[in-house]
C-alpha cells in the first residue's frame, strides 16, 4: 500500500505535467513554502508561480522519478524538458525535491539543481562563462521576480 504523502507527490507532478495548476495547488497547505535557486515564495505567490509556468510552459515536459514519503517527509527527482523563453534555448533541467507535510498537504517544497549547468543550457556560452557567479543567479532572480510580479498583476486572483 502506497504512503497517502507519496500519492500527492505523485498527484502534484501529474497535475503539472497536465498543466493542472488547480490540481497542483490541492497539494499544497495555504501557507506553502516554495524555494529553488530562482525563487523563495510563500501562500499565493507559489500557486501563482505554479500557474505563470503552466500557463507560459507550452511545450514543457515533466519526467517524474525515485519519488518516497512518509508522515512527516518527502521526496522526488524530477526532470524537466523545454524551451527557455528568454533565450529559445531547449534546457534539460534534473531537479530534486523535498517536501514536509502537514495535515495531508505539502507545507514545505524545496527543488535543488545544478544552477550552473542549467544556465550553459539556457544561456549558452554566457552560462558557461558567467553561471556559476552570483551576478548571473541574482540576474535571472530578478527577472523571474519581475515576471511573476507582472503575471500577479495580470491575475488579481492572487494578490489577497
Amino acid at each position: 500500500m502506497m504512503h497517502p504523502n507519496k500519492e500527492i507527490i505523485q498527484q502534484f507532478y501529474t497535475s503539472f505535467n497536465r498543466r493542472d495548476y488547480v490540481g497542483m495547488a490541492d497539494c499544497y497547505a495555504e501557507n506553502i513554502e516554495f524555494s529553488d535557486a530562482v525563487f523563495s515564495l510563500k501562500g499565493q505567490q507559489v500557486h501563482a508561480m505554479w500557474h505563470m509556468l503552466c500557463e507560459k510552459g507550452a511545450d514543457l515536459k515533466i519526467i517524474l522519478g525515485d519519488v518516497d514519503a512518509d508522515e512527516k517527509h518527502g521526496k522526488a527527482h524530477w526532470e524537466a524538458d523545454y524551451i527557455f523563453s528568454a533565450s529559445g534555448r531547449r534546457v534539460h533541467n534534473a531537479i530534486d525535491a523535498s517536501f514536509l507535510f502537514q495535515d495531508g498537504h505539502i507545507i514545505k517544497h524545496h527543488d535543488a539543481f545544478d544552477f550552473w549547468r542549467w544556465s550553459q543550457m539556457a544561456f549558452g556560452s554566457v552560462g558557461w562563462a558567467l553561471g556559476w557567479t552570483p551576478l548571473i543567479q541574482k540576474k535571472v532572480q530578478r527577472q523571474a521576480k519581475k515576471r511573476l510580479d507582472q503575471f500577479m498583476a495580470d491575475h488579481p486572483e492572487y494578490l489577497s
